[in-house]
């Protein structure tokens, strides 16, 4: 995976952050919902926490500063999953005391088996094409996609240790000290999931959904009131977002798209068709990644956890 710059199809090169890095190494981090120290977390080499969008002021005092992170395949990314952030942009400033300070795609690791999964450095370059070219405030942090699977409770720690014990949160403009709320945003599937008995260990349901939040966006066809009647004990923290303009863009639809030879133009950012193509990439049924392992259940987590459900397509 090149550290510098990539060559999208006929356009200039584009700069990948520097924070991307080769996916040789594994990772055997596993945790209990306590409080983190830099210990607690196998870092891969070379690895640097992403932060240069990240916005360390709070503009509003009254507020509590939130940062979205979005776990999924991403494979491909699409501008469903980057539309769900300005949804909940919208969601936020019309119906909530929060203020964003920055927003995380973390493409899920190559350890999680699932049909059209790409290596994790192909899904990490798209992810970061599409942030780059699409917006001012999304970042993609590599920290999950290129170690062992980790459980989106231990995700969602990683993130709150980086942002506030090790970049120390966020300041008012007065200089009071602020620690940055870490939020889940996902669509509507996950919800679904977390309300089915046994697939999710309560453990992780209240670490999730009790200790951060979540902003859930529905997706077209599904229904969420039953499954946040199942949850209602976190419902203080479930945000539940309608999308104005329905959108059932999916990457599974896109690989469909792929394979039979038709355009995923305006689909997808402009520089992952570019990427996508220079590649060759989902040309084949159940093209995934190599020396992909299932995943046994992990204890505290859901059966799979369920990773690719926050943004499953």
């Amino acid at each position: 995976m090149s550290h510098g710059h990539a060559m999208i199809g006929s356009h200039a090169p584009i700069s990948l952050p520097s924070h991307i890095f080769p996916r040789s190494f594994s990772s055997t981090t596993t945790m209990a919902a306590v409080a983190r120290s830099a210990g607690d977390f196998t870092n891969p080499p070379n690895y640097e926490f992403p932060h240069h969008r990240l916005n360390p002021i709070l503009r509003d005092s009254e507020k509590t500063p939130i940062v979205l992170v979005a776990c999924g395949s991403f494979s491909p990314v699409t501008y469903l999953h980057l539309r769900m952030f300005e949804m909940a942009k919208d969601y936020v400033r019309q119906n909530t005391d929060f203020e964003i300070l920055g927003g995380y795609l973390s493409p899920v690791s190559d350890m999680y088996k699932k049909p059209g999964l790409l290596s994790a450095e192909h899904r990490v370059n798209m992810c970061t094409l599409g942030a780059e070219d699409t917006s001012s405030w999304l970042m993609v942090d590599p920290w999950e996609a290129f170690q062992d699977y980790q459980r989106t409770a231990v995700v969602l720690d990683h993130f709150d240790y980086h942002i506030n014990t090790v970049l120390g949160g966020a300041q008012t403009e007065d200089g009071e000290h602020r620690n940055i709320r870490i939020m889940l945003l996902a669509g509507s599937d996950l919800i679904s999931t977390m309300s089915e008995p046994g697939v999710w260990s309560y453990a992780d349901l209240d670490h999730i959904l009790g200790r951060y939040g979540t902003f859930i966006v529905e997706r077209a066809g599904s229904g969420m009131d039953q499954a946040t009647d199942t949850l209602a004990r976190w419902q203080h923290n479930i945000h539940l977002i309608s999308q104005l303009i329905q959108n059932d863009v999916s990457s599974t639809k896109v690989r469909l798209f792929i394979r039979r030879g038709l355009s995923v133009r305006y689909l997808l950012p402009s520089h992952v068709v570019d990427y996508i193509e220079q590649n060759g990439l989902y040309l084949e049924e159940g093209a995934s990644s190599p020396n992909v392992l299932e995943k046994e259940p992990v204890a505290g987590g859901s059966k799979k956890d369920s990773h690719a459900s926050p943004l499953r397509s």
